[in-house]
């Protein structure tokens, strides 16, 4: 994206050029209004009750998490990383960390605190490059680019040993890499590396394998299937990845899910490794607005299936952490899942859409611990009951946030004969947690 070039220290809106493009794919929605029409209906609506069930299992739930980027934007501080990656009171729960791989091995020490730091609070770390080293690249035409970059043929065998030697250099300094991505975006590389379809296969196929830690592929920027489809149907490449990563700039919710990688990905994970919703150039703290962040990481993991949900800079004018290193409203979004469905959990079938604008996603963790988020779109309050099929809890605590409230405590729910209902205030999140 156009903020990954820049390197200032201070929030800029996206060039543009490429604001216009996510235009014309949809990542701009119309937002709904900020308050209700005057002369609404204040008595709340009545959802049909929605059962969940703990047996009904679906994905295994990596994480949540965000960019660090020192060498563009500054490092987080020590108290901006406990914010992150800290999972008390005013702090995100993020479990995934992304860093950048430098073309340049004299950089590779600035992502080493940060790592550390987030590892030493239980967070999973992978890296992604932008670039090979300048020895390794040529130029081509690319379209209109006449100076596009790409990989030389000849050099397959030397990059994947420099992806290499940054996993090594990591270990070294006390940070084991969970995965490293063989290219940030190949089909968006108008300031970095292209690749094709096939030049990714090929690698994969026959260079992959001697990575020391799991490869993730292809990172396309849009979630583009064509790219990834030519991986899913090569036996040889596919058996050299672990993990199908994507991202979702502009991609419509329709094109979430992937039949081909339920059909062929079996024994690999499903990641959305980076994005910004649902722009770059607006506070985090507008709502409703931000409240689409929250819709959005529901989408990602009920409509896609992704394992992990990645954001792009964590501390950013837009981001779920503002320059101030408070948490932001759009980073509210986020920690409604990132706080509680913690790394391990599991998510189970719900029923997703039990009434207009609202938006249900359910988790199990261990023993009789269900995480329940609850996204309200609409300008209505929503009195919705939720029936628990096999489970002894007898409360449940909740947290919300909307218009003048971030994740605040709310009071306890008692669970009767197996169900409670829960509160679902107009323009809202909020996480029910069982135990």
């Amino acid at each position: 994206m156009s903020l990954h070039r820049n390197g200032s220290s201070t929030t800029g809106p996206e060039s543009p050029s490429r604001r216009a493009l996510l235009a014309t794919m949809g990542a701009l929605p119309v937002l709904a209004a900020a308050t209700p029409a005057v002369g609404a209906p204040r008595t709340p609506s009545v959802a049909a009750a929605v059962t969940v069930d703990p047996s009904a299992t679906r994905q295994t739930i990596r994480g949540f998490g965000g960019m660090n980027h020192p060498l563009w934007i500054g490092d987080l501080t020590p108290a901006q990383r406990d914010t992150a990656f800290g999972n008390g009171e005013g702090q995100l729960g993020f479990s995934v960390l992304r860093i950048f791989v430098s073309e340049d091995r004299a950089n590779w020490n600035r992502e080493v605190a940060t790592a550390k730091r987030a590892i030493e609070l239980g967070a999973t770390v992978f890296a992604s490059p932008w670039n090979p080293p300048a020895n390794m690249v040529e130029t081509f035409v690319h379209g209109q680019q006449t100076n596009a970059k790409r990989l030389r043929s000849t050099m397959y065998g030397a990059y994947a040993q420099h992806l290499n030697d940054f996993v090594g250099f990591m270990r070294n300094n006390g940070v084991n890499l969970y995965a490293i991505s063989v290219q940030n975006e190949p089909d968006y590389a108008h300031d970095w590396t292209w690749w094709t379809p096939g030049e990714m296969t090929r690698f994969l196929r026959e260079n992959a394998g001697s990575i020391s830690t799991k490869v993730i592929a292809p990172e396309s920027f849009q979630y583009v299937k064509s790219f990834s489809d030519p991986i899913l149907n090569d036996s040889r490449a596919l058996a050299n990845v672990d993990i199908l990563g994507a991202h979702l700039y502009g991609t419509p919710f329709q094109n979430f899910p992937y039949p081909l990688f339920k059909q062929k990905g079996g024994g690999k994970e499903l990641w959305m490794t980076e994005v910004y919703y649902p722009n770059s150039s607006d506070s985090a703290d507008l709502w409703p607005q931000a409240l689409g962040v929250a819709e959005h990481v529901h989408r990602a993991m009920v409509d896609a299936e992704f394992q992990a949900y990645v954001w792009w800079y964590i501390r950013r004018g837009y981001g779920p952490m503002r320059e101030d290193g408070r948490i932001s409203k759009r980073g509210a979004g986020m920690a409604h899942f990132s706080k509680f469905v913690r790394p391990g959990h599991v998510r189970i079938a719900v029923t997703p859409n039990p009434a207009p604008n609202v938006y249900l996603s359910a988790y199990k963790g261990s023993g009789s611990r269900l995480v329940i988020v609850a996204v309200n779109k609409g300008t209505a309050h929503v009195s919705q009951q939720f029936v628990l099929q096999n489970n002894t809890a007898s409360g449940v605590s909740s947290w919300l946030t909307d218009a003048s409230r971030n994740l605040a405590s709310q009071s306890r729910i008692t669970v009767s004969n197996g169900s409670f209902t829960g509160q679902l205030p107009a323009q809202s999140v909020t996480t029910f947690v069982t135990g």
